[in-house]
């Protein structure tokens, strides 16, 4: 068996590498057992000695070679200046950061309200506190105190001409048309520029007493007054009253026609009109759809 063949050109590349392979080997080795030069090198004082690294083993436990006096006075110091790096803390989470703790916030005190100032001017009592709706003019006076010539009472919101009598009372003439609906009205003491003003107190306006009837029939007289026929709501009596009688002790007949019934109040002077009806009555004779007179024929 054949192991190279020169006519291979690859056989013929691997023996070249081999060779040079060799003759590198061979050379490294004389260098490394015969040296690189036959002449020793001259030590030079001028030069630092270079620190000697600390030996272990059997080289450490022999005796350290001695050293003369020119050879100390060439050492030099080795200056450090190093740092040794800190050790990371044992179990630390390297992910971890400080969350430092929520400072609390103070709650901010509620202020308490500062109370409305006290009006300048006092305003006590109303006279009269109280009065029925669909009355007349009337008077109305006003008490308290600080009150000026300059000062007027006003009743919701307007002004009204106003005497002044003295620093605790003052008066006004209401008009029938501010008290025509019963209500609540809101009155006041004060100057036309505002500066002065006072507490409100309400004036009451009541709805009047009602009549309790229902006109129900009519007895015409050619020589008399007519007679009207009332119902009474409350009793369901038959009433037959004429002009100038008064009903309740309270409600005088003022007028009698075919179609209404006016009577009026005696004490607030309140007209009420009552409408010919057959409301509640509708089997008496005078349950007509169209009211008409019946006339007596007695002389």
């Amino acid at each position: 068996m054949q192991l190279f063949d020169p006519n291979n050109p690859s056989e013929r590349k691997k023996a070249l590498a081999a060779a040079v392979l060799v003759i590198v080997a061979l050379g490294l080795l004389g260098y490394v057992f015969l040296g690189g030069s036959s002449r020793k090198p001259q030590p030079n004082r001028n030069t630092t000695a270079a620190p000697q690294r600390p030996q272990t083993g059997d080289a450490a436990r022999q005796a350290p070679p001695e050293i003369g006096d020119e050879d100390i006075s060439n050492l030099r110091p080795v200056p450090a200046s190093w740092t040794v790096p800190s050790a990371a803390e044992p179990n630390r989470n390297i992910f971890a950061y400080y969350e430092p703790t929520p400072t609390p916030v103070p709650v901010k005190p509620i202020p308490t309200p500062t109370p409305p100032p006290p009006p300048p001017l006092t305003l006590s009592s109303l006279a009269p506190a109280n009065v029925y709706a669909g009355t007349a003019n009337f008077t109305l006076e006003a008490m308290g105190d600080k009150f000026t010539p300059a000062v007027r009472i006003a009743i919701d919101g307007r002004d009204l001409p106003s005497r002044f009598i003295n620093a605790q009372q003052i008066a006004t003439n209401v008009s029938a048309s501010l008290i025509s609906t019963p209500g609540a009205r809101q009155v006041m003491v004060r100057s036309a520029d505002g500066k002065l003003y006072s507490n409100v107190l309400t004036l009451n306006v009541m709805q009047p007493p009602v009549p309790n009837y229902n006109y129900v029939g009519i007895i015409g007289k050619p020589r008399a007054n007519d007679v009207a026929v009332l119902l009474d709501k409350g009793s369901k009596e038959l009433l037959n009253v004429q002009r100038g009688d008064v009903l309740g002790g309270r409600f005088r007949v003022t007028s009698i026609s075919e179609r209404e019934l006016v009577l009026t109040d005696t004490t607030l002077k309140i007209k009420h009109t009552l409408a010919f009806t057959t409301e509640g009555n509708p089997g008496s004779p005078f349950a007509r759809p169209t009211p008409r007179a019946v006339v007596d024929d007695e002389p």
